[in-house]
């Protein structure tokens, strides 16, 4: 989920330097003296519970002296509904209206549900709708995914292949309909299996460009006004997060979805892939709250030919997250491995801001039946800000490094993965 920087931008402003009246945890008295981003950051709360959070500090400033505990709401409807300015590479600055809703639990062993839904309209020109959620049953039985967009998406595309250069890209425009949905079933603790069907509609495609092309583009993969894709899957769900915006340690994730794409679905073509998606968190050093987490997302055509946009490529994944450094699509191809490591560390000890760093590396092979080619890594670092204790979701702000010149911040709501 992309960021708010509306929030961020509140926020540092709450955070300046000013005359504040604040509650002594130890005396019970109130005193005041000057606040800044430091002393903030290191304020607890009256009690036991000293989590801090982004309304935490706007009670702080606007001197409400009420305790929020950080478990009063685990019972309750979460519903975020705020006007955006946001900015990533493949948009530019970006106008948006986002809805993000954590759904309750009625029991500590229930895994929590989420839905979040943006309208946007870019710098670019790019005109997005979307709604992602992730729906758990009763106790877990199941699990419902939803993946549902709507895109009207100029865009640049640096062709096929590791090889490609930044300087040479072609200037696409299409609308495009995404209809991904699923459902699984438990049949082991953890373990769920189940159908889907997807649905991957683009038209109105068009290319403006008439010099410094890609070496190997779109009319060289065979260009086309419209494509239709439109398979069925078979998901394969071990999932121990009991929330994926923050996931905590121990926890870990594996999704693999077999897709099968028919003409007499209405495809375009017959073609068959296989996706493999795995995360995992482990505390580190063991004992601390600190995370070294994991993730690793490949895509594989097994059989057949798919049309030119619905190759993977970098940040097609669910919420465009794989290869921080490098503008989404950068690398596209007929298989795409991703891998990435990131250590999350808290920087004041009541959980206000946190800090990561990162590394990854892609690989994509041009086309079927060649070889994967080189390998392209990417680093960086980045701050956390938490934007709500009682959802344990933070504003992530990160700048990464890739190769050819590539860089650039990306932000999110909730962590990358």
């Amino acid at each position: 989920m992309k960021l708010n920087l509306k929030k961020i931008t509140l926020l540092l402003t709450i955070l300046i330097s000013i005359e504040l009246t604040a509650q002594d945890s130890t005396q019970g008295h109130i005193s005041t003296h000057q606040k800044n981003i430091f002393t903030l950051g290191l304020y607890k709360q009256p009690g036991l519970d000293s989590m801090v959070d982004f309304v935490d500090g706007l009670y702080r400033v606007l001197k409400i002296h009420k305790v929020r505990s950080q478990d009063e709401k685990q019972n309750k409807t979460l519903f975020t509904f705020i006007p955006s300015v946001e900015y990533s590479l493949a948009t530019g600055f970006a106008s948006s209206i986002n809805a993000d809703i954590i759904l309750p639990i009625k029991k500590i062993t229930d895994n929590h549900s989420s839905i979040f839904s943006e309208l946007k309209y870019t710098q670019n020109k790019q005109a997005i709708a979307q709604i992602v959620s992730n729906i758990w049953l009763k106790n877990n039985a199941y699990n419902i995914n939803t993946n549902w967009a709507y895109l009207k998406y100029p865009q640049k595309d640096f062709g096929l292949g590791s090889t490609s250069d930044l300087k040479l890209f072609d200037n696409l425009d299409y609308s495009y309909i995404k209809l991904h949905q699923s459902i699984v079933k438990k049949i082991a603790p953890n373990l769920y299996f189940g159908p889907g069907l997807n649905i991957d509609y683009h038209w109105n495609i068009t290319d403006t460009t008439t010099k410094n092309k890609p070496i190997m583009g779109f009319n060289d993969y065979g260009f086309t006004k419209q494509s239709s894709s439109i398979g069925v899957t078979l998901n394969l769900l071990f999932d121990t997060r009991s929330q994926i915006s923050n996931p905590v340690a121990n926890s870990s994730y594996l999704n693999l979805i077999y897709r099968n794409n028919a003409t007499f679905l209405g495809s375009d073509q017959n073609w068959q892939t296989l996706l493999l998606d795995y995360r995992k968190y482990i505390p580190f050093p063991k004992g601390s709250k600190n995370i070294l987490a994991f993730w690793s997302y490949n895509v594989f055509t097994i059989k057949g030919k798919q049309p030119y946009l619905d190759l993977p490529s970098t940040a097609s994944d669910i919420y465009n997250n794989t290869g921080r450094g490098y503008i989404q699509g950068r690398y596209r191809g007929d298989k795409f491995v991703f891998a990435e490591s990131e250590y999350r560390f808290g920087i004041t000890e009541n959980g206000l801001l946190g800090g990561v760093v990162f590394a990854n590396m892609q690989s994509v092979s041009e086309q079927q039946g060649k070889p994967l080619q080189s390998i392209l890594p990417g680093y960086g670092a980045g701050i956390r800000i938490k934007l709500s204790k009682h959802s344990n979701t933070n504003v992530a702000i990160d700048y990464g490094i890739g190769q050819g010149g590539s860089k650039g911040i990306f932000m999110n709501l909730g962590e990358v993965f």
